[in-house]
């Protein structure tokens, strides 16, 4: 088991910016990929952006790559998502999970957080 918990969102304006982190509890967060996803109501969650262990590779979904950055610190045990020039679009809720491998498919992720809300308003 791997109990992750996001923070960060919150209400922020279209333009603008926030940072979402995840903690992890445990020895063997450095040996697991993260990733975060996002579900806005009423569509499918969707890939945003993930990492894989060593934090060498990295994945963005397409609408985000350019402004949104993941990081993670294996030493904290705590991966972060940087989101710059946000859009309306972009609200929805945010989960980070970890699983095995670095992969865009939602399933192929073991371990997931409850979610934090992130609303970009005009």
């Amino acid at each position: 088991q791997v109990p992750l918990v996001e923070s960060g969102g919150g209400l922020v304006q279209v333009g603008g910016s926030l940072r979402l982190s995840c903690a992890a509890s445990g020895r063997t967060f450095s040996t697991y990929a993260m990733g975060w996803f996002r579900q806005a109501p009423g569509k499918e969650r969707e890939f945003v952006a993930g990492m894989d262990s060593s934090g060498v590779v990295t994945y963005y979904g397409r609408s985000m790559e350019g402004r949104f950055t993941i990081s993670r610190d294996n030493a904290k045990n705590t991966v972060s998502l940087q989101m710059n020039s946000l859009k309306r679009e972009d609200t929805a809720v945010y989960y980070c999970a970890a699983g095995e491998y670095l992969d865009l498919v939602e399933s192929e992720y073991d371990f997931w957080g409850q979610g934090t809300q992130v609303t970009v308003s005009s």
